[in-house]
């Protein structure tokens, strides 16, 4: 591959975010949005990506949603719970796509691409919300780069455990299932195989 200097280059005018959220189930049209946690990549002179900045919110469930007690259960998220300091919805995802426009400006990209373990399920639930607030979002409608795939195509992993295990990363389960510990070893991991 070519050298690259700008992000812009190395993903054909894509800008990375890497996302992981937390949720009152599964159902992206029904279920609740409860946190997101957006990571930010940067790139050095040598193409090498690391990890930039973190963008983080808890989020009240809007009353439009659902919350399925096994997946409160298995996330262990109060939702209502006062000092989770948790914003509408609306306000969260206003506040985080206006940093993601920031970023897109200054690297110069024509759409974010949402990066996560198994993204498909991260990005239903962004365009879910985006549009049960009638808000536009800065992600690429339906392109997502998955570390699922891509690490069971370089590890022969697919879950994140084993998938971080694999590329030497260290992972702390009982830190696992919160937005932003699971989307900063998503990124470590996303960084990892686009560097090697």
């Amino acid at each position: 591959m070519k050298s690259v200097k700008y992000i812009r280059e190395r993903f054909r005018g894509f800008l990375p975010i890497v996302v992981d959220v937390e949720t009152g189930g599964i159902d992206s049209r029904q279920d609740a949005l409860l946190e997101i946690a957006m990571v930010s990549l940067k790139m050095d002179e040598m193409g090498q990506f690391s990890i930039d900045a973190l963008y983080h919110e808890h989020v009240i469930p809007h009353d439009k949603t659902r919350l399925d007690p096994k997946s409160l259960a298995f996330n262990k998220i109060d939702p209502y719970h006062p000092f989770r300091f948790a914003k509408p919805e609306k306000e969260a995802l206003e506040f985080l796509f206006d940093e993601i426009k920031k970023l897109k400006k200054l690297h110069s990209c024509t759409h974010a691409v949402l990066v996560g373990h198994n993204a498909w399920f991260d990005l239903a639930f962004i365009n879910e919300a985006a549009a049960r607030n009638k808000i536009k979002s800065p992600f690429h409608a339906f392109t997502s780069f998955d570390t699922a795939t891509l690490s069971a195509l370089v590890y022969g992993q697919t879950v994140l455990p084993k998938a971080l295990k694999a590329a030497g990363i260290d992972y702390n389960a009982d830190e696992a299932h919160s937005a932003i510990y699971d989307a900063m070893r998503t990124a470590e991991l996303f960084c990892k195989i686009v560097n090697n």
